[in-house]
């Protein structure tokens, strides 16, 4: 898993006034913790937004004066109405201790059922691992050659080495569906909306 260096400024008051005032300078409040004691931090926020606003996952070199701290974001907070980054909570990362973690599924391959008419269907983008950050890697690909129609991938065929998936075995991640499964589907979301724009009439 690739790094992102970023540093941050040890914050002297903790208080929601000085967080305002921080905010409007550009600067984010934000908490590492995870190891002996909380640190609170002001990030900047134009170099901690390349890391949010994007689909790759990578951890954190967060420099504190002369220290520097391995970290994983573990919680955001946004402003309900804005969208815009209130505050960032950091999990430091220790080398003997695994950390659970969120990475992309990338899907590899030609399906057969595709090619016979089916329609991919991607359940989930993303899927939560278990390791040490040196065995996390940056996505996980799923190979869908031997797909047919009405075939899946579930959790439980995915296998990495030295991580573990912490997810619902049964969980499906990526099928492939048949035309009259897709032609259902569809009809029961536009019945749905029908039925929901009639009530609304009503």
């Amino acid at each position: 898993m690739k790094s992102v260096s970023i540093s941050g400024s040890l914050r002297e008051n903790v208080g929601k006034k000085d967080a305002k005032s921080q905010r409007a300078k550009g600067l984010i409040p934000a908490v590492l913790y995870g190891n002996k004691q909380q640190k609170h931090l002001l990030i900047d926020e134009k170099a901690i937004n390349p890391l949010i606003y994007t689909p790759e996952v990578k951890y954190v070199e967060l420099t504190v004066g002369e220290e520097t701290h391995k970290a994983i974001i573990q919680e955001l907070q946004f402003h309900p109405v804005s969208d815009k980054l209130l505050h960032v909570d950091f999990l430091e990362i220790l080398d003997n201790k695994p950390i659970i973690i969120e990475i992309p599924i990338l899907v590899e391959g030609s399906s057969p059922g595709v090619l016979q008419g089916g329609k991919l269907s991607k359940k989930a983008r993303k899927i939560k691992v278990k390791g040490l950050l040196e065995h996390i890697p940056e996505n996980i690909k799923l190979n869908i050659s031997k797909l047919n129609i009405l075939d899946s991938i579930k959790v439980e065929d995915v296998k990495v080495d030295n991580i573990d998936i912490v997810e619902i075995p049964s969980k499906v991640l990526v099928s492939v569906l048949s035309s009259r499964s897709v032609e259902v589907s569809e009809e029961s979301a536009e019945g749905t909306a029908d039925q929901k724009e009639s009530e609304t009439k009503e």
